[in-house]
């Protein structure tokens, strides 16, 4: 019992740990496509051109600007985003079910444990995918911004660097820095959720073998000991001396 409960207790940490990894990837997800008007900056193409532009409603003047030729697809940034909000909500539900069980003293079914186990990799390979796809797209996002890295500025200095574009691009690189960071942290708690699963499931299938051999062990031993000993044992009393009469 005493390796359930460090076990239960291991879960629940690691769910609670899904909670924050997850929030930190879905918040800056969700203020960038706020800051973007609902566009995906991931694996967006385009290219710096110089034009003659009216900055601040004065004169024109020779401006070298951003033209994005097509935004990233949107599936890209929804599909980092579900991967965050299901592990918030996953996380939120088994943190619930794991600290019952320890108050109750006692696990999930064999059953149970396996779908547990086989959800938990379903959402590592998920996350996993996840994690690449935004490393790979903010790479390519800005490769654009740098132009292949030939301006004089880095990826994370060009958000304070004014792009000319419809968007606001002045935390850009912080936010999907951070999601990408966070994603990846999932995909490891989501490593460590599948490694947990698989010893809860092989202890709970140990027990419910372990638990009719004990009893047939012990049905076995009394059997045994009703052989040894068929017949009550009887009192044995000295013999009485007979009384004599003087």
């Amino acid at each position: 019992m005493e390796l359930v409960r460090r076990l239960l207790l291991a879960h629940c940490a690691a769910h609670t740990l899904s909670v924050i990894a997850g929030l930190l990837v879905v918040v800056p997800l969700a203020l960038n496509g706020s800051a973007f008007k609902g566009r995906c900056a991931l694996f967006s193409r385009g290219f710096w051109r110089t034009e003659n532009l009216t900055v601040g409603g004065g004169e024109a003047e020779e401006v070298t600007h951003l033209v994005v030729q097509q935004w990233g697809p949107p599936a890209a940034c929804q599909f980092a985003t579900f991967v965050g909000v299901f592990t918030v909500l996953y996380g939120a539900t088994q943190s619930w079910r794991s600290l019952f069980y320890l108050h109750r003293r006692h696990d999930d079914t064999l059953f149970s444990a396996f779908l547990t186990l086989l959800l938990s990799l379903c959402l590592l390979f998920l996350s996993g995918g996840a994690s690449v796809t935004l490393t790979l797209g903010l790479v390519s996002w800005c490769d654009t911004v740098t132009d292949q890295n030939t301006r004089p500025y880095s990826c994370a200095e060009s958000q304070s660097v004014p792009l000319y574009l419809d968007v606001e691009t002045s935390s850009f690189y912080s936010e999907l820095t951070c999601a990408q960071i966070a994603l990846w942290c999932v995909t490891a708690l989501w490593l460590t959720h599948s490694i947990l699963s698989f010893l809860r499931l092989y202890h709970s299938h140990s027990q419910q073998i372990s638990g009719p051999c004990l009893s047939r062990e012990k049905e076995l031993l009394l059997g045994q000991a009703h052989l040894d000993c068929p017949l009550p044992c009887q009192h044995i009393h000295p013999p009485q001396t007979p009384a004599v009469f003087i």
